[in-house]
């Protein structure tokens, strides 16, 4: 894998951006404010997933599995415990983080290929599992839960306050994995990725760095399906199918493997890209989808940050260049 770093975003492009944000739904329709929302999980989601493949170089097939548990456990939390929901946040992350790290061992052994088809494994068979607990996941059925009601003192109609529970969510789980990547345990990631023969020469722990990422690449996946149960209130087995997983990893590779902010252009992709196809052509949607893919990757390799980061550079070039001819 090419050596890729995340690239920084000027404090005034990320003050803009988060204005933006805020401004976002007091402007847009309620189904356009529903729509960034699911954006925006999907962002959450593409972190934990760029956290594990683009930051050290493992492969996941699976990943929609532990949204799919993150958002199984907030509803039954809902459902059958009466569980207040901020607290489903910790109790999916828990749950999901767990099982990352459990799966995250076994994954020691495997790499490449073999890897990527164990998690794809993971996917295809939770579906069917969660069919056969009726009494507890609601089995073909699925789960449906109420939406979180916003405080009457913040004067937000639901999918306001929906859409900024899930920008919450979104913001601090981008500050939290930022600090995480400039840490130490960053730079251990980075090193698995390049090199593990070298890293281990250095010092570094692979077991506890792979088992790490793969553990809190789930607990990320964890948190984006308890937004998602708040946002959509209804959770069924065939909303987790296996092309889900496949889904998060196009977006990934097409938002930019190893950036900070690919995981965001990833999850408006995921987000807009499907619905944009179907309009299109509502006889093929996968074809003209799939087809986006190849068109985005043919013309920026290393995905749309990279493109935007070339494009930034090159008109900072054209720029400077300008202001040298002007004198």
């Amino acid at each position: 894998m090419s050596r890729l770093r995340a690239n920084p975003v000027p404090p005034v492009a990320i003050t803009v951006l988060l204005v933006l944000a805020v401004g976002a739904p007091f402007q847009l329709v309620p189904f356009h404010t529903f729509q960034l929302a699911m954006a925006m999980i999907y962002a959450v989601a593409l972190l934990g997933l760029n956290l594990l493949v683009g930051h050290t170089g493992q492969i996941s097939l699976g990943h929609g599995a532990f949204f799919a548990l993150g958002a199984y456990t907030t509803a039954i939390a809902i459902q059958h415990w009466d569980t207040p929901y901020l607290a489903t946040i910790p109790l999916a992350a828990a749950v999901t983080f767990v099982l990352g790290f459990a799966l995250g061992i076994p994954a020691l052994r495997l790499r490449g290929l073999y890897l990527a088809l164990v998690t794809l494994a993971i996917a295809i068979f939770l579906v069917p599992l969660l069919k056969r607990f009726d009494g507890l996941t609601g089995g073909s059925m699925g789960l449906t839960v109420t939406k979180p009601a916003p405080p009457v003192w913040t004067g937000l109609a639901e999918d306001q306050w929906l859409y900024f529970l899930a920008l919450a969510t979104t913001v601090a789980s981008f500050v939290l994995v930022a600090g995480m990547l400039r840490s130490r345990v960053g730079r251990a990631l980075h090193a698995v990725r390049d090199n593990e023969i070298a890293a281990e020469v250095l010092g570094v722990n692979l077991a506890h760095y792979k088992t790490l990422a793969f553990a809190w690449s789930a607990l990320l996946a964890g948190v984006a399906g308890c937004v998602y149960t708040w946002v959509i209130a209804f959770v069924s087995p065939d909303s987790f199918a296996v092309t889900l997983s496949i889904t998060l990893l196009a977006g990934l590779v097409v938002g930019g493997l190893g950036t900070l902010w690919g995981p965001l252009l990833g999850g408006l992709f995921v987000m807009f890209v499907p619905s944009l196809a179907q309009d299109l052509n509502q006889a093929a949607p996968g074809v003209i989808f799939g087809l986006l893919i190849i068109a985005v990757m043919y013309l920026a390799p290393r995905g749309l940050a990279g493109l935007a980061t070339q494009s930034a550079h090159w008109l900072g070039q054209r720029f400077r260049k300008g202001k040298t001819h002007a004198h």
